[in-house]
């Protein structure tokens, strides 16, 4: 059990951790882009913990709370947080990269300000999804879909299965997806897909044109990040809409057709993290209209290896992954 916790901390047991597809990149690539592993790291960064003691000066918590994180450590003082943009932070350590260690552990000490109390009407399991739908929350301060949009989305995984639902929820018209796994376009279409596409036996780009009458989607989220991907969300837009990258691209370097954008005058937004937004996606979540459907396999610990290889194979139908730490192997 590590020290503390000290003023303005809390010690958390942990009880569920989701996988997330950048915990894939630092397991099969050893780096996300050009950043390193640094070997031991401990990974994971989608917790939910139980408060076991709360440090002097902590208010709001107390022994029992069940809590999600968030993953950023920040120093609440340069630019950008003061801003108000805290995955900026020049002074960041991320609980899950080279620099802070994540939580699949079965203790960790967090400050508490880092730290949201997780609704009552939330199983564990569903609350493992807090940390990622805080990114689409944070997605949609920039680009959020607005009432009749067209949006498309670029990759099912439990990322894109999440802006699907999101962008349902804000009174999309019409959702495209797309994804070359053909468990993933079922879950997608369960999570509120209109039209789910196979890349590898269909031109998505043509489904999006003949459905829109050749105008194209007023968004598109890519939440693959492969160069791929990136060029068809730019062909996939109306002229003056918008791209916002989610996804982590694998190679250091691609090209980009900017000539493309440039004809249409496309937007290009990209994203970094959630920005302390776990308060509101988890009532988002509590209030039922993110489908929890998307967790499909539950794991101890002791399997972590099972879960990362079936991720990365896409095998067994994987959606989501939870590692719940009460289950024993």
């Amino acid at each position: 059990m590590p020290e503390g916790p000290l003023a303005g901390e809390l010690l958390l047991r942990m009880r569920a951790v989701g996988l997330c597809g950048s915990d894939l990149h630092w397991w099969a690539e050893g780096r996300i882009h050009s950043t390193p592993a640094r070997y031991p790291q401990i990974l994971g960064h989608e917790p939910v913990g139980e408060v076991v003691e709360t440090g002097p000066g902590v208010e709001g918590f107390r022994p029992g709370d069940l809590v999600s994180v968030e993953p950023s450590l920040t120093c609440g003082h340069c630019e950008f947080c003061i801003a108000g943009r805290h995955n900026l932070c020049v002074h960041a350590r991320f609980q899950g990269g080279p620099e802070a260690p994540g939580f699949f552990r079965d203790y960790a000490v967090i400050p508490a300000r880092n730290a949201d109390r997780v609704p009552a009407s939330l199983t564990v399991h569903q609350a493992t999804l807090i940390e990622p739908l805080a990114v689409w929350v944070h997605v949609y301060e920039f680009e959020p879909v607005r009432l009749g949009d067209t949006v498309a989305v670029l990759g099912a995984g439990s990322i894109g299965c999440l802006g699907i639902a999101m962008a349902k929820q804000a009174g999309a018209e019409m959702i495209f997806a797309c994804d070359r796994v053909p468990h993933r376009l079922e879950l997608a279409r369960r999570m509120g897909a209109s039209v789910a596409v196979n890349t590898a036996e269909a031109d998505f780009r043509d489904a999006v044109m003949d459905l829109t009458r050749g105008r194209g989607a007023d968004l598109v989220y890519d939440a693959a990040g492969a160069p791929e991907t990136i060029a068809l969300g730019l062909r996939c837009l109306r002229p003056g809409g918008t791209l916002v990258l989610i996804g982590i691209p694998e190679p250091l370097e691609f090209a980009v057709d900017l000539h493309a954008a440039l004809a249409k005058e496309l937007r290009i937004q990209a994203i970094r993290r959630s920005n302390h937004k776990g308060a509101q996606a988890a009532a988002l979540l509590a209030s039922g209209r993110i489908p929890a459907e998307l967790i499909t396999h539950v794991l101890p610990p002791e399997k972590a290896q099972e879960g990362f290889e079936m991720l990365h194979s896409y095998s067994r139908g994987v959606g989501k992954i939870v590692f719940d730490f009460d289950q024993k192997g």
